[in-house]
């Protein structure tokens, strides 16, 4: 089987050196890849919402499965054009992504059909937002409605600081067009979790959790990133309250997809909060998330590339899927800035090589002759596994203080609270 993975990540890295140890797998292709991919997928200059040049290259090279990491590329479509050709591809179509593409549909989607979440508003004007606020008070939680790789959440401590997050969005369009609208959400406290599932329509099949850490300094202070490091399992979380989710959540929401008109097909990622009532949604995205994957995806004991096939051919609940007892950690080595600005074409020294039980995961990098270098707010994703949580840390690190690049920074407490429970 050839296979084409859209994207550039850590995300479509960790999927790349996942589906190439498949044995129905020949061959991996990836649009447009980075230096890591470059080793185990032959890379293509093509942009990951160029759906017409994708279709092209699919069609050309006899691709017998695409697997769509990005969100961007799901919102653009390409799905639809894909299987509009007879060509398989992994990813919801357009209708169904929206529930990643807007906040305000997926909480209006929540509400309708009684799923647990946050109360909320959306607003299309700056004054009405701010109003608002003032009536509801602080903590609260400004969210831009569309697409901002991440960054569109505000935490507000304070009503001024939601105020300046609502002026940001939605006056300063610092993410365009995606603050045309806002989502005012009530702030929930507890502990948060990523869950992730192979959805095929109706069928959900849970993977193991995780734990994200999204503000770029250690002790979550500073502003959101797209994610700093991220672990699995999550032992302060029981496996009771991850079957509730699945049965109170994402089974759910896959019903009330199809009864909208909007069969969803692919992995569905919900950021959960679990709260003192339960677990409540924060989020969903559309595809798997980053780098909740590169925590996951090595714990994964089954063939991805015949998951995503039992998938697209809506065969999902004929397999059985198989997970590894060990624990996984991640931690990201970002550029000096991020998730602010930062410089590119830094070059990248004393990198390890990845063996069975830690992968250097490559998230916004690129090869400038023979020199490896910088190409990304998020440059690296270092990922190992142990027979628990905190020698699956300790391994990681190890790693990561034999990495070098000028101004590299990361999180030095990834998966402390799991470590905290483990003690305990």
């Amino acid at each position: 089987m050839r296979v084409l993975v859209i994207g550039s990540g850590g995300r479509e890295h960790a999927l790349v050196w996942k589906l190439a140890q498949s044995p129905l797998v020949k061959k991996v292709f990836c649009a447009p890849g980075n230096g890591g991919i470059a080793e185990l997928a032959e890379c293509v200059p093509i942009g990951v919402t160029d759906v017409n040049r994708l279709l092209a290259f699919a069609k050309d090279q006899e691709i017998d499965l695409t697997v769509v990491g990005p969100e961007a590329a799901l919102l653009a479509g390409i799905t639809d054009a894909f299987e509009a050709e007879g060509l398989a591809v992994f990813g919801p179509n357009q209708q169904a992504a929206e529930i990643e593409g807007s906040k305000s549909f997926a909480k209006d989607l929540m509400a309708r059909y009684g799923i647990p979440t946050g109360k909320y508003r959306t607003f299309t004007t700056a004054a009405e937002a701010k109003q608002y606020v003032r009536e509801q008070g602080a903590p609260i939680v400004v969210k831009a409605d569309g697409l901002a790789a991440g960054k569109g959440v505000t935490v507000a401590r304070t009503v001024e600081e939601a105020e300046l997050a609502i002026e940001r969005v939605m006056n300063e369009k610092v993410f365009g067009e995606a603050g045309n609208r806002v989502v005012i959400e009530e702030f929930l406290s507890g502990q948060e979790m990523s869950l992730m599932a192979f959805v095929d329509r109706e069928t959900v099949r849970s993977m193991v959790i995780s734990q994200d850490h999204k503000p770029v300094f250690d002790g979550d202070q500073g502003p959101n990133t797209g994610g700093m490091g991220a672990y699995s399992p999550v032992p302060q979380i029981p496996s009771v309250v991850v079957d509730r989710a699945v049965a109170e959540i994402l089974e759910p929401v896959a019903r009330a997809m199809v009864r909208e008109g909007r069969p969803f097909r692919g992995v569905l990622y919900a950021g959960l909060m679990v709260t003192e009532s339960g677990p409540k949604v924060i989020e969903f995205n559309a595809r798997f998330g980053d780098p909740e994957t590169q925590a996951v995806l090595p714990r994964l004991d089954s063939d991805l590339a015949e998951i995503m096939l039992a998938t697209v051919r809506g065969k999902l609940g004929d397999i059985e899927i198989r997970w590894k007892k060990e624990a996984a950690v991640c931690v990201v080595m970002a550029s000096e800035g991020y998730p602010g600005d930062y410089r590119k074409g830094v070059p990248i020294r004393s990198l390890p090589q990845s063996r069975p039980n830690c992968i250097v995961f490559h998230a916004g990098t690129i090869k400038e002759g023979d020199q490896l270098v910088t190409a990304g707010g998020r440059v690296l994703a270092v990922t190992a596994l142990g027979a628990d949580v905190g020698a699956a840390q300790a391994a990681a690190y190890e790693a990561v203080n034999q990495i070098n690049f000028d101004g590299a920074h990361f999180r030095r407490d990834i998966a402390a609270k799991a470590l905290a429970a483990e003690k305990k």
